[in-house]
This record gives C-alpha cells, structure tokens and sequence, in this order.
C-alpha cells in the first residue's frame, strides 16, 4: 500500500504525515483536537493513492474530479439513489475540498485545458468543504451517531485545518528537497 511506503529515514508516509499533521496541528495553528489531527492525517495517507482521491464515480461509472459533478452527484432528489450515498459523497467531498486546498490552493478550480469548462470552477472550495462536512455531521443517527461530532469539528475548523495543511505541504516540499539533495550527492 502506497501510504506505507518508507521515506528513506525508516518512517513510513503515513508516520510522516501524521507527525507533521500534528507538529502544525497543536503547535501552530493551536487546534489541539486529536480526532480531527488523525483523521486529517489517514485522509492524507489514503489519498497518495489516486484509486481514492478519485474514488467517487457517476452512474456510468466515470470518475468523478469535478467539484461539481461531485456536487450533482450527492443531490438525493436526483442522482443520490439514497441517503448513505449522499453522505458518502458529501462526505468525500469535504475530504477532497481539504486536501486540494490544504495540499495543492493552486490548482483548485482550474481546469487541465483551456477549453475545458469545469463546473467546480465556479465554486468556493472552502465553502463547499465546509458545507459537505455539515451535512455529513447531520447525519446523527443509528451507525453514524459516533462519527458526527468528528464531522460538525472538521466543519467548524476547516479554515484552520487548511492553513495547516499549507503548513504540512511546507514539510513535504522540505523533505523532498533534501532526498534529492541526498540522491544527488553521490552523483556528484
């Protein structure tokens, strides 16, 4: 599995990103939630892998990395065919808006082609972010009465969250920096 990949120090990827997830969590922004930090910090493991940032699909099967093909997608009054696939649409969308905006604020909303018109494009990523959180933390009941406050938290405290994350990306822009200057010394 990708997220278990060491990183040349004996850490795995996801002990890199839970310890830097942590570091800026607590220490910078002051956000002293544990759940929320390990849940950010699996979500950024299990998004190394491609198969699960894109893993929301339409009907026809298609992968879904429009913001707003997501957004038709988890509407219960048209595409939803029920109210779990509304909240497990929503509630990638929440992931998939942190991430992008935590990780990578300069490609949110842009389109690969300049002909291409994508719908996400006329949408607020932290907003939705924030909103598709919501929604998932109303779902309160029966197996998902557990999850919830985790959700209404991330909601809360998504802004924070995606400094963060800037943060984070700082960290891995480092560490990638200087495994190269580490694979280019020998070479020289």
């Amino acid at each position: 599995m990708t997220s278990d990949v060491s990183t040349g120090g004996g850490r795995s990827l996801r002990q890199l990103f839970e310890e830097s997830v942590w570091r800026h969590f607590y220490a910078d922004m002051h956000l002293e939630e544990p759940a929320v930090a390990q849940y950010v910090s699996t979500l950024l493991a299990d998004f190394a892998r491609s198969d699960r940032l894109y893993a929301i699909q339409n009907e026809a099967g298609k992968r879904l990395d429009d913001l707003g093909e997501m957004l038709i997608e988890s509407d219960p009054s048209s595409k939803a065919s029920s109210f779990d696939r509304e909240r497990a649409v929503r509630k990638h969308m929440g992931d998939y808006t942190l991430f992008m905006t935590g990780l990578f604020p300069e490609s949110v909303g842009k389109s690969r082609s300049q002909r291409q018109i994508r719908l996400d494009g006329f949408l607020d990523f932290v907003q939705t972010g924030k909103e598709s959180y919501a929604i998932v933390s109303s779902f309160d009941q029966f197996e998902y009465r557990d999850e919830a406050p985790l959700f209404r938290r991330l909601s809360e405290h998504f802004e924070t969250c995606v400094m963060g994350l800037n943060l984070v990306k700082q960290d891995l822009e480092n560490f990638q920096s200087e495994l190269f200057s580490q694979r280019k010394a020998p070479l020289s």
